[in-house]
């Protein structure tokens, strides 16, 4: 059973605005629809979010990315179906933040195809921009400006039409929870304020789509557990949310479905919880004690072809319900995300 918190979040209008598009071909996607609230309810018995035969918000088909004689994107395959939050899990330097360029077409890739709410990038990206919201990784706001300001500037950017931008200025205030400093400047917030007016500023324009670069990085826990809150009510009003994150926790609360990656390539994807069945198991054995003792556990797990890494000042052993009589004596606890992440990759990760 899927035992990830919902958060309440407010009943905020982001409906998109209408807007004229020419005719265009061999395109299943509509760009207003909504797809169903993904509910917390087992994998087993979840629904498709989207329509059978939707096509895809994203569709990326051996993408390559190279800087060089480094390989940012190696023959990435990622396919995001509308209206669900979906998940790039992996620690730094395995080609999220490149991916999500790609996705704006600000880096164009070497190969492979991509699209974006049905458009072909990088020949039709502004069409799509127009269509998405972004949250990039760096504060790229500028200092001098108002809340107001900025946000007016980007409903002008978006062709928020002029008749509208007051009613969607006052919105994306609401939503970034910011309506007592709308006019004031940049340099004057802190750091979550000025990540809320991010996320609001991405949503000036009520897009169908939104790209979240490492939302909540370098932020303190109380002010990411009210980004949390408002990524979720994206997902509850039927936007597209592509996250990208390496905290662990970010993925298994707020993500449909994660896709790790590593140097650049997807290597496994599902709900968090199908993951953690596929690659931890259901319970794992942490066994505590001296470094020496600890040395001695891996050694026994590496002997009996037992799954463990090191976890603080213990060894964690995975899959511990299928552990014979020789297994150490230990904690037992359920297996968590981190678990399947380190069993994948190899690697930790915050």
């Amino acid at each position: 059973m899927d035992r990830r918190p919902r958060f309440a979040a407010a009943a905020i209008d982001i409906r998109p605005y209408p807007r004229v598009r020419p005719p265009r071909r061999a395109r299943g996607f509509a760009w207003a629809r909504r797809a169903p609230r993904v509910s917390a309810v087992p994998a087993a018995n979840m629904q498709p979010a989207s329509a059978p035969g939707a096509a895809a918000a994203i569709s990326i088909r051996g993408a390559v990315k190279r800087y060089g004689e480094i390989v940012a994107v190696n023959g990435l395959n990622l396919e995001v179906p509308p209206g669900v939050c979906f998940g790039l899990l992996g620690p730094n330097g395995a080609g999220k933040s490149t991916t999500m360029r790609m996705l704006t077409a600000q880096t164009l890739a070497d190969e492979g195809e991509i699209s974006v709410l049905g458009y072909e990038l990088p020949r039709e990206s502004k069409q799509s921009r127009l269509e998405m919201g972004v949250v990039p990784q760096l504060d790229n706001l500028d200092q001098e400006l108002t809340c107001r300001q900025i946000l007016m500037v980007f409903a002008r950017l978006y062709r928020v039409p002029r008749s509208e931008r007051p009613a969607a200025i006052e919105r994306a205030l609401k939503v970034a929870n910011l309506m007592p400093r709308a006019d004031t400047i940049v340099k004057e917030l802190s750091g979550g304020m000025r990540r809320r007016l991010l996320v609001g500023r991405g949503l000036i324009h009520r897009p169908s789509m939104v790209l979240l670069d490492e939302p909540t990085v370098g932020l303190d826990p109380q002010i990411r557990q009210e980004l949390w809150t408002l990524i979720d009510g994206l997902r509850a009003e039927g936007v597209t949310v592509l996250m990208s994150t390496h905290y662990i926790e970010e993925a298994e609360r707020l993500a449909d479905t994660v896709a790790v990656m590593s140097a650049g390539r997807i290597i496994a994807q599902g709900t968090p919880a199908e993951l953690v069945r596929a690659h931890a198991g259901e319970q794992v054995l942490e066994v505590y004690g001296a470094p020496e003792r600890l040395e001695q556990v891996g050694e026994l797990a590496s002997e009996q072809g037992w799954i463990s890494r090191r976890s603080g000042p213990a060894v964690a052993i995975m899959r511990a319900e299928t552990l014979d009589g020789l297994a150490p004596e230990g904690v037992l606890r359920p297996a968590n995300l981190e678990d399947a992440f380190v069993a994948l990759t190899g690697e930790e990760i915050e």
